[in-house]
């Protein structure tokens, strides 16, 4: 599948498919005339002799020193070189792979005035499978994990190429391709912006659109091996919020469990549920709305012009701006947004699960095993699950606020978004575990029950887990069992 960007809007899944799912990627036409436009604008404030900063002045605190045009390529080149030194564990293939696809879009607009041929190096990367190695850790916003991909481009550090990790020189060659040298302005273009924590958040958004639908669906085993009483989730009471992701929730709840024979000789067991299984609608509808609030802010930013400086106007009536577009204030607050959002998902299902485990209030044996004492059953699962949540606790605190003095004074006002989107795809890794967990105690406890007492929603989605993972009689390693539910859950439906 190849993908054409350049004429229509982007979202956050077009980002997805090629940085996930391997789509080709190209540029359209007028694309690619827009950036050759851009590029010539650059040229002409070169030969004019224009003071622009980042063009041919030095960086940050650097802008009031001027260089010659001799010394702009490399300025470009050291831009890469100095702004490389992120730390820390490596970022994920796919992590890489959305970055790339932000800063192409970001590009596209042709208001960088980088160069036609830097951005079909780029595209190069892409599609040659070609993943440069990015430290995750030492970015305030922008310029490092951007400045790591440049190096690739130069034929500096290392990459991935064919499930190896080679030099980026020896790679590029294999691909039939060569060392990119920048020009002018196209180092900082290379590092400035918000392309990484915009390539972070799309993916985190696919978790968490995933998350959402799968948290209604084992919050429905949950609610059913507990005999929720289903009047809960009545249509005309959830009509009374007008939250639009609270009808979603309240909806996909009721398909799951209207038909449920166990559920309908439940009726009035007891006067009303606890708030983990009667508010599913109310929180997870919240989540909801709050999900596509963010996912508003990062389709935004995924097709705005955040380079600094922006090259305007034509060739013949050019304007070129320094201002603060690479500022990702939007982005860095939708993810802590979100953050907070995907916390309460995993922490109200801890809450479920472990009223599973419960036989005080479960009616079903404890921890879930016919044989408890010799058995522990799910005793520790629902520990795993609770460790989850207090971490997840700790990562939902917002990186927007944070705030540091970088670059001599000149940027003293920072969004720490990379750090935002970072956190966030951490926490919702941690919502996969804790969800494979409800799965695998709800479907534990609507066994005791029998398929034929089931609704026919919650059975399917036992009958998918059941086809990789058996019904526990006794004790046996659960820790890869809880892996192969998050696989059940990553590559199904929910």
């Amino acid at each position: 599948m190849t993908l054409v960007w350049g004429d229509e809007t982007l979202t956050w899944q077009d980002v997805v498919q090629v940085a996930r799912h391997n789509a080709e990627l190209t540029l359209s036409t007028s694309a690619w005339q827009r950036i050759a436009q851009g590029r010539e604008i650059v040229e002409q404030i070169v030969a004019s002799g224009h003071i622009a900063y980042g063009i041919n002045t030095g960086l940050g605190a650097l802008c009031n020193i001027t260089l010659p045009e001799e010394q702009l390529s490399q300025l470009s080149r050291n831009t890469l070189l100095s702004h490389a030194c992120g730390v820390g564990p490596l970022l994920a293939r796919e992590q890489v792979r959305a970055i790339l696809c932000a800063a192409i879009a970001n590009y596209s607009h042709g208001k960088s005035g980088v160069s036609v041929a830097l951005v079909q190096h780029l595209l190069a990367l892409l599609n040659h499978q070609i993943t440069p190695q990015v430290p995750s850790q030492g970015s305030v916003g922008y310029l490092s994990h951007m400045a790591h991909i440049g190096l690739a481009l130069i034929g500096v550090g290392d990459v991935e190429y064919q499930q190896q990790i080679v030099p980026a020189e020896q790679a590029l060659a294999q691909a039939g391709l060569t060392p990119y040298r920048p020009g002018a302005k196209e180092g900082l273009s290379l590092v400035n912006g918000t392309p990484c924590m915009i390539g972070l958040s799309c993916l985190a958004l696919d978790d968490a659109m995933r998350l959402l639908d799968w948290a209604d669906v084992t919050g429905a085993m949950s609610f059913e091996a507990l005999r929720g009483q289903l009047v809960a989730f009545d249509a005309e009471v959830i009509a009374l919020k007008a939250s639009p992701g609270m009808q979603v929730s309240g909806q996909r709840l009721r398909q799951l469990l209207s038909d449920s024979p166990l559920l309908a000789k439940s009726v009035g067991v007891r006067t009303q549920d606890a708030l983990s299984l009667r508010s599913m609608p109310q929180v997870h509808g919240a989540s909801r709305d709050q999900f596509d609030h963010a996912a508003r802010q990062v389709n935004t930013e995924l097709n705005a012009c955040t380079d600094n400086p922006l090259v305007l106007g034509t060739v013949d009536n050019w304007r070129v701006v320094s201002q603060a577009n690479p500022h990702g204030e939007s982005v860095a607050m939708a993810a802590d947004l979100l953050a907070i959002a995907m916390a309460e998902i995993g922490s109200i299902a801890e809450r479920r699960l472990d009223r599973l485990v419960n036989p005080l209030v479960s009616g079903l044996p404890a921890f879930l095993v016919a044989q408890p004492g010799v058995n522990s059953g799910m005793m520790i699962a629902q520990y795993v699950a609770a460790s989850l949540c207090a971490e997840n606790r700790q990562l939902a605190q917002p990186a927007v606020l944070d705030n540091y003095v970088t670059s001599g004074l000149q940027e003293d006002h920072l969004s720490l978004g990379t750090g935002a989107a970072l956190k966030l795809l951490k926490l919702v890794g941690n919502v996969w575990q804790i969800l494979a967990i409800e799965y695998l105690l709800a479907a534990q406890a609507l066994d005791f029950h029998g398929e034929a007492e089931l609704a026919e929603g919650t059975k399917q989605a036992l009958l998918r887990l059941r086809a990789v993972v058996a019904n526990w009689q006794e004790d046996r390693w659960l820790a890869p069992e809880i892996a192969r539910a998050v696989e059940v859950m990553k590559n199904g439906v929910s």
